[in-house]
This record gives structure tokens, sequence and C-alpha cells, in this order.
């Protein structure tokens, strides 16, 4: 049987681990009785720890997958009785397998079923993007952004938003990573969320023509933290700090002399209301990499995967 992990899925590691084992189970992939790699394996291919393959196997022995034989490691349970009919007691596990087991029962093979499901699961896109950020100044900035890059409907969210109305229903979640733990603490349980990584300096200055050592910078942004960002970055590629002038939005007259400056350095959001040109930059700050992974779990689709038998 071929596993997959993918590290920055949306999903967990023991999610991901425990579905395709189940898939593999009721797909017929993995028969009655076969021995399940050794959790030493699995951890040793994916760079992942022993523990978390050991919890996966345990929870799927709990729920009566699989059975723990001592000294000989986890097996695949024999199915008396699979079920016939779909029952809406069942949990998902259950019913993936009484669907699986009822369409093989009228001849569609495991690679039909995984063909059609597949062209079902990709056509099935989230309504909209949740962009879920604390500061309200840098949650404006990341749903622009994000908008340029995708054609689905996006909205940003609070935490304490989440907290006190989380109707999240037909969305697909993001924030940043840095803010990881919190979200997870805001969600709904099982609400999964993808995480981006910011984007470093390297990245924020490539293609990006540096400023001459005459040029004015006029750095605007309303987000304060953007601000002091651009000036580190520019101060630490050679530019004099007294040739950056900061602008905040936020406050009356931030446009006056604007023109001045030969050199204007912008956010995604703020970027719409100046004049474009070859003097006006936008520094993003998503990664380009959770840029391209955000369009495909959108799309449905993993592009970067490990194999294993």
């Amino acid at each position: 049987m071929k596993l997959w992990i993918s590290k920055g899925g949306a999903e967990t590691i023991q999610e991901q681990l425990s579905a395709q084992i189940v898939l593999g189970i009721v797909s017929g992939d993995l028969a009655p009785g076969e021995r399940l790699p050794s959790t030493s394996v699995i951890s040793r291919r994916f760079r992942i720890h022993a523990n978390t393959v050991g919890a996966v196997y345990r929870d799927l022995a709990k729920r009566r997958w699989v059975e723990w034989k001592r000294g000989s490691g986890f097996f695949v349970r024999p199915r008396a009785s699979e079920p016939k009919t779909f029952d809406p007691e069942q949990d998902l596990d259950g019913l993936i397998a009484a669907f699986l087991n009822v369409t093989r029962s009228r001849g569609y093979s495991p690679a039909d079923i995984q063909l059609r499901m597949s062209r079902w699961l990709a056509s099935t896109k989230p309504d909209r993007v949740v962009l879920i950020e604390p500061e309200l100044e840098l949650r404006e900035i990341l749903v622009a952004e994000i908008a340029a890059q995708v054609s689905t409907a996006v909205t940003g969210s609070s935490l304490e938003d989440c907290r006190q109305s989380p109707n999240l229903d037909g969305a697909f979640c993001v924030a940043l990573y840095d803010h990881s733990e919190e979200v997870r603490s805001a969600l709904p349980a099982k609400t999964s969320c993808l995480f981006l990584r910011s984007q470093s300096a390297p990245q924020s200055m490539a293609g990006k023509p540096k400023p001459g050592p005459d040029t004015l910078i006029v750095v605007a942004s309303r987000w304060p933290d953007f601000l002091k960002w651009a000036r580190i970055l520019l101060v630490a590629v050679g530019i004099d700090a007294t040739a950056i002038d900061l602008r905040d939005a936020r406050q009356k007259g931030w446009k006056r002399g604007l023109t001045a400056g030969t050199f204007i350095i912008t956010d995604s959001l703020l970027a719409r209301d100046l004049p474009k040109g070859p003097n006006t930059h936008v520094f993003s700050l998503i990664a380009d990499e959770s840029i391209t992974e955000l369009r495909t779990s959108i799309a449905g689709r993993r592009e970067t995967h490990n194999d294993t038998r």
C-alpha cells in the first residue's frame, strides 16, 4: 500500500495517516490479517516521531480497524460482516466503508472509484477563504494579498469572532504560522486551518531594483509593523536610514509630498490608493510557497507528497 504525508497540509499528520490506512482497508489494498508497517519504519521514512505513528495505530485499534498482537505488531482486523447499507449513526469511516462496499458489489473497480471520487473532490471548492488574524491592520493587508491571488472570495476574522460566532461551514481557514496555537484554540474542534509562512527578507527583495544612494524612499502603510519591518530591511541592504520617509496612512495628510519620493514601498492593501508606476513597489507579506500551497489546497489537489510501500 502506498502512503504519503504532507507536512504543510491543512490536516495533521495523524489525520492523514489514519485516513489512508482506513481507506486502504476498505478498498482492499490492505487485506484482512495483513501486518501494518512498524512504527519505526514509518517514522524513519517520513521523519516523524514514532510516538505519532503509535498513537494513530492505537486509535485505529480502539476503533476496531486493526488489532494488536503482542510481540508481532498491528494487523488489519478481519471484518466479519461489511455494512450493506448506509446507516445515519455510522461515523465517517463507516460511511466510506459502506459506500465502497456497495460500489464494488456493483462491479466498479477500485481504480474506477478512485478516479471518479478525485473528480468530485477536485470540483468541490470552498465558498470562501477566511483569514484569521488578531491585528486589524495586518488582517486587512493579508485579505487583500490573498484576494489578489485566488478566485475564491476572501474575508477576515479576529480570534474573538471565531470564539463567539464560529460559523465556518464551507470556509477554508488560513492564518499566519506565527499564530498557530492561538488560532487552533479559537477554532471549533476538528476545524482545519492552513498556516501560511511569512515572506523572508531575501524573498521580499527578490526582483526589486535596489534604490540608488541619493534616492528618497517613502514607505507607506496603515500597519505600523510594516513600516518598521520595511525600514529594517532597507537598512540591512545598505540604504541610508536618513533617506527613508515612513508614512503612517492612518494619519491625516499622509499623502502630502508623496510624489517627491522617487521610490515608494507599500503593502498590498494601500497599493490600491497609490498611483501605479515603475516607482511604486508592493512588498508581499506571505511567502510565495505558501500562496502556491493555498491555491493547491483550494483546488483540492496536493502537488508535494511522499510515497512508500
